[in-house]
């Protein structure tokens, strides 16, 4: 498997539709309202088919506190919903509540800045979900 790099990643886990992955990746390359961009590098590789969560927890080099997941819910649905991951592993008594949640790819960005930026933390994002478990904005 081909090593990720020490930043922020995108990486496309399920691979049944280039025009879909082209299309969220265009999304997420573009600025919001107010010109804000997520800082993630896209991955396209078959290494990633099948990866989840927590292999790719496992697999992100040290550096971002979340990256991303395209798998097959992200591409087939309309919205492109992404899997936003905690990849900072767990220090002693670290209880936090980390588990992924799906982000539209227009608040991609919020996610992405806020917490790398530690501006803001996971349960700011996780708290504010639909009932489909989306993060659509605040």
């Amino acid at each position: 498997m081909a090593a990720l790099p020490g930043t922020s990643v995108l990486v496309r886990t399920w691979f049944g539709d280039d025009a879909a992955w082209e299309c969220l990746v265009r999304l997420v390359r573009t600025p919001s309202d107010d010109g804000f961009l997520a800082n993630v590098t896209p991955v396209d590789d078959l290494a990633f088919a099948g990866l989840g969560a927590e292999a790719l927890k496992a697999e992100q080099r040290p550096g971002p506190l979340v990256s991303f997941l395209a798998d097959r819910r992200t591409l087939v649905h309309a919205e492109f919903p992404v899997l936003a991951v905690w990849v900072l592993p767990r220090g002693p008594g670290d209880r936090r509540d980390d588990r992924p949640f799906r982000v539209l790819p227009s608040e991609l960005w919020s996610v992405e800045n806020n917490i790398n930026l530690a501006n803001m933390d996971w349960a700011d994002f996780a708290g504010s979900v639909d009932t489909g478990g989306v993060f659509r904005g605040f």
